[in-house]
């Protein structure tokens, strides 16, 4: 019969066991070490660190890679919290090992991440420089997509001016009310102590209220929130409304990699689809073969912007199949003619130029002069003839129908989804990822850069 193997907690060894013989060969801690290791941190540090040599003064501060290699592993492994990283340096090998064994405690541990959080971006993208030279980014094909994440703050001690006018009319008529209880009494001569008492809490609570709509005034909103300025409300994937930002990334499909990240705090993606491809091209220095992008990023202005940097393929809001025999998209516009063809092949002529609110640019449009037309009702309400509106970026729009139109486009339109939203899947569900632990633009955008950087770190760590 065998042994039983049972801990031994008496043998004494003549030498102590060399810390790198803590983890193995192929624990991520390594590679993790050496990612840090490789970066070019002197520049970084320089701008952003007074404490050294020539400060004698205190106890000497932690080195920039320790507490840069202790947030990274706790980012790759779902650790956010500097207290939890606290107890992860004294608790965990892997995180004692990289920490050399010291113990940053948990202070430590957020004000170097407060400090150097300007910095986070350029970790992130030298990941993606470093899964470049690893061949896992193959530029064939990138998907962009945004997710709503939830912002440290509760929508319900936020500011909203529906019912901030709700309570304000309350109030008012509970003023009202206390002025003319008080009045009676004085003339019955009985006046009840607890009256003006209750009619100054009234007037302090409406100027409160007040305060509170002018500050939704002075910055424009409808709903705000005094801990986060920055946050808005926003729908998430589930229908629910919260205080929320729009996170961005854009993925290449060969092995996951995140190639470009950035948070905004508008609630849809129209306008992201232009500065997300110039991300990818400052962050690789090129662009790849297809962008696919879902129907949100469909905008005339977007679609003019990247044509000349890269060819996208963006999901159309409308659907020709699914619109009517005169909807405008069945409207073909002719350059060398500069008339627009109807499905009936009339041709509108050119009338003039319009300009919305919504949009920086101006529009041409032009009309229909056939009167005898027998869809006339059918087509169009206005008596005076069909008007149809060309914008400047319109043949990009029509390239990039074409390219929907096309199997090769519709293929890897369908690829977007199991290239970009996994990387979302993975990051709510795997990391547990569902709400910011930071507050404001700036903190939220580092957050994620870390956050995306870590990611690419697990796609070279587990590939």
């Amino acid at each position: 019969m065998s042994r039983e193997i049972t801990a031994d907690y008496e043998t004494q060894y003549l030498f102590p066991r060399s810390l790198e013989e803590w983890v193995g060969p192929e624990d991520p801690a390594r590679f993790i070490r050496e990612f840090v290791r490789q970066l070019d941190v002197r520049g970084w540090r320089d701008e952003q660190d007074d404490s050294g040599p020539e400060n004698p003064m205190g106890r000497p501060h932690y080195g920039f890679e320790l507490l840069l290699s202790v947030w990274l592993y706790g980012y790759v492994y779902g650790i956010r919290s500097s207290r939890q990283l606290e107890r992860g340096c004294r608790q965990l090998l892997p995180l004692m090992w990289l920490a050399g064994t010291h113990q940053p405690d948990h202070n430590t541990l957020w004000r170097f991440w407060n400090r150097y959080r300007s910095v986070l971006r350029e970790v992130f993208t030298q990941s993606v420089k470093v899964a470049l030279e690893a061949n896992l980014v193959g530029m064939v094909l990138h998907a962009l997509d945004g997710t709503k994440i939830a912002a440290r703050v509760s929508r319900r001690s936020g500011l909203h001016r529906e019912d901030l006018r709700r309570v304000m009319k309350a109030v008012d008529q509970r003023i009202e009310q206390l002025e003319r209880q008080i009045e009676t009494s004085r003339d019955e001569g009985e006046v009840d102590d607890r009256l003006p008492q209750d009619l100054t809490q009234q007037t302090v609570l409406r100027e409160r209220i007040q305060t509170a709509l002018a500050q939704l005034d002075e910055n424009k909103e409808d709903h705000l929130h005094p801990g986060d300025l920055d946050a808005r409300m926003m729908i998430d994937g589930r229908g629910r409304k919260s205080f929320s930002y729009n996170a961005q990334t854009v993925v290449d499909d060969k092995a996951g990699v995140i190639v470009a990240a950035d948070v905004t705090n508008e609630a849809n993606d129209t306008g992201q689809l232009a500065p997300m491809i110039d991300q990818v091209h400052d962050n690789v220095g090129a662009n790849a073969d297809t962008t696919v992008a879902d129907s949100g990023y469909d905008t005339a202005e977007g679609l003019g912007k990247v044509e000349k940097r890269a060819r996208v393929v963006v999901a159309s809001k409308v659907r020709i199949d699914d619109v009517g025999p005169y909807h405008s998209a069945r409207f073909t516009y002719n350059a060398d003619r500069d008339q627009v063809q109807c499905p009936r092949a009339e041709w509108l002529s050119r009338e003039g130029t319009r300009r919305h609110s919504s949009k920086p640019y101006p529009v041409q449009t032009y009309r229909c002069h056939v009167s005898d037309c027998p869809v006339r009702n059918a087509c169009s309400r206005d008596k005076r003839g069909r008007v149809i509106e060309i914008s400047p970026y319109h043949a990009a729009v029509s390239r990039n129908r074409d390219r929907l139109g096309q199997a090769s486009g519709r293929e890897a339109l369908r690829k977007r989804g199991a290239t970009v939203e996994r990387i979302f899947a993975e990051i709510k569900e795997t990391l547990g990822f569902r709400r910011w632990t930071v507050g404001g633009m700036g903190k939220v955008q580092a957050q994620w850069a870390l956050i995306c950087a870590a990611m690419n770190l697990r796609r070279m760590i587990f590939a």
